[in-house]
Formats: C-alpha cells, structure tokens, sequence
C-alpha cells in the first residue's frame, strides 16, 4: 500500500484533495496514552492553509474528529482513526488537467498508472492535502516522544537561498525548540523571517513559485534503535520524508558536504561524557550503520518550488495528442516549505515512535 506507513505502529492515509473527507488510521500506539485534543489542534493549526499571505489562499478549517481508539481522553488499544472534512473544495478549477497535465505534477503518472481513471482534483490523493491526516498521526507521536524524553522540531532552513541560522548539531535548548512551534514563521533568526516573507511574495507576484530546505531535529534520541541496510534509521526516515508531496532530497548530519570532507575531519571522536559513552561532534548525524548513536537525529528535506504556478506553460492533450498552452487557476502555496515544517515533524514522530516499539 503506496499509503501506509510503519511496522509496529502502521499508519495507513485514505482519502482525496476534494473528497468529502481526509483521514487516518493508526494501528499499535500503546494503550493508556493521554492524548490532548486541544494541543493535537494546535499542532493542525500550523500546517493548515488560508493563514498567511504567503500560502494559498484555501481556507480549510481542519478540526479533527477521532472516531475511534481514544477512550476517556487515553488510547485504549484499539486502532484509532480520524477524519477531517473538506470544505472549500472547486473541484472545477482541475477539470482541465484530466487531458492536459500540469508540468511539474503528478496527473500524467497518475494517468498512466491508473488508466485515466484518477481523481485529478487538487491532485487527487497526490495532493499535499493528505499531509493533514500524516499531522494527526505524527502529533499523537510527539505527545508520547514527549514524554519519553524526546523532543523533535523544524525550521525553514533555506529559501530561494534566503538563509536561516543552522541547528546546533550537537543540540538545542528546549525553549528555542518549543518557542519554533509556536511560530507564524518558524526561523531561529528573527532577521531572516522578512527576507524569506520578501522573496515568496516577490514570486507570487510574478505568478511563480519558490523552494525550499526544512531542517528538523530530534533530541533525546536513546542509542541503539534501528539496524543495518534497509532497516536503518536513515532508511526509515528518508522513506517517510520522501512520501511527502513535494519533496525531493533528504540528508543527514553533514550529508553532502560529508562527501568533500577526509576521514579525519568527517568522523566524530567517541569521548566520556559523565560517565557514559558520547561523541565530541556530530557531522553523523546522531546515526551510525543505521542505528542511533544517542547524539541529536539532525536532518534536512528540500521541497522543490510549487508546481502550480500562473504562468504560461508547454504541455499536451492526452487524447488529441497536440501541443497545448497552460496557465494554472487557483490557490497555490508560492512556496511549500513554511507550511511542511509540522509536516516533517510529524514524519520523523511517526518513526521514531515506530522504532521504540519494535
């Protein structure tokens, strides 16, 4: 299932971009766990469209009803599922692109793998409309990471090459962590907010789109989750990050730069550390051979520019086989990445709890 996400804890995403509903269900968290509702809307609230200037103009109020798994304010052992209703859909605006395909999108893969029979509106169950029900699952995990002593959060790292201030590799403070999820703009340096803000509007004026790099990190991380090959922790994760609408690389603790770095600057000396074993610096990342080292998990995700975009562009007619002249209507993200910070949170929660419970 292209869907479904996880081994222990198996999350499973269903629905379309202007479907009646959206939804997920979450099979294996562990029973007895408080889930707070209010914080869990909160956590929708950051990713959810019609907010800001520099996002589309969809207004969705994205309220999540739990229909099942949750008793008494705790889960209860039973699968849990959620919904949310979509309720400013037009599906006409897409129409179109059931035989011309927008450049840069999914609708001639899509038409390919299912025979024109797929839902193109909003992109259907491509859209990134579907990383709402990804954020319920992953903020029912960062509740429980919470507690166990992890804590996980993003920022925009990079726009257009606007940059913010990079994480500390070898950790952050709670406060600056936390004080980033409660962000309209989610940046470590306050001065790089109006910049990022200047050149997605700048874009969205000229009817085009930007990119842009979202870093995440998750601290507490205990050493010895994960395996070798296809089991790792870099496996895992990238898989989850890379099921996001949009996405288009992944890297880990020093990633490429690691590639023009010599053994001796690359490697990060074990030391102790109050009398445990630590690392002096952490270009890995916090992983090793695909298992956590106990160092902060540091990662980047980088969103190619939105698709959808009002200029002219070359595509086809799938059925009269010509040449045809497209402009894309409707209400786009000018760039992705502000919106996907919840969003890689949520994935990277969605693995970590997975893994400790294997």
């Amino acid at each position: 299932m292209s869907l479904y996400l996880g081994k222990n804890l198996q999350v499973s995403i269903f629905g379309q971009s202007h479907a009646p509903a959206i939804g997920v269900t979450v099979d294996g968290l562990p029973a007895g766990e408080a889930v707070d509702l209010e914080a869990l809307e909160r956590f929708l609230q950051r990713r959810a469209p019609g907010q800001d200037p520099t996002a589309t103009a969809r207004k969705e109020g994205d309220k999540p009803k739990i229909l099942c798994g949750l008793l008494e304010g705790r889960t209860c052992g039973a699968p849990l599922a959620a919904v949310i209703e979509n309720t400013n859909t037009r599906a006409q605006d897409y129409d179109q692109f059931q035989d011309i395909p927008r450049p840069g999108h999914a609708d001639y893969t899509a038409h390919v793998r299912y025979g024109g029979f797929q839902d193109a509106a909003g992109g259907g169950h491509f859209s990134g409309r579907l990383t709402a029900p990804l954020c319920i699952a992953g903020a029912i995990c960062i509740q429980i990471l919470e507690r166990r002593g992890i804590e996980i959060a993003a920022h925009v790292r990079t726009i257009a090459g606007v940059e913010d201030r990079p994480f500390d590799p070898m950790g952050e403070d709670l406060e600056t962590l936390r004080a980033l999820k409660s962000a309209s703009f989610p940046v470590l340096d306050p001065a790089a907010e109006a910049k990022m803000r200047a050149v997605i509007l700048e874009a969205k004026e000229q009817l085009d789109s930007v990119g842009g790099v979202v870093e995440c990190i998750a601290c507490g991380v205990p050493a010895g989750l994960g395996g070798p090959m296809f089991g790792g922790m870099e496996s895992r994760l990238a898989a989850a990050l890379f099921g996001v609408p949009a996405v288009k690389g992944v890297e880990f603790g020093a990633g490429f730069e690691a590639a023009r770095l010599r053994g001796s600057e690359n490697n990060d000396p074990f030391v102790i550390k109050n009398g445990a074993v630590s690392l002096k610096s952490n270009r890995a990342g916090g992983i090793l051979g695909g298992i956590t080292d106990g160092m902060p998990l540091l990662m980047r995700v980088a969103f190619k520019p939105t698709p959808s975009i009002g200029r002219e562009q070359d595509s086809v007619s799938l059925t009269r086989k010509t040449p045809e002249k497209l402009k894309v209507h409707g209400r786009h993200d000018p760039c992705i990445a502000p919106r996907a910070v919840p969003v890689v949170e949520a994935a990277v929660a969605v693995v970590l709890l997975d893994a400790l419970l294997s």
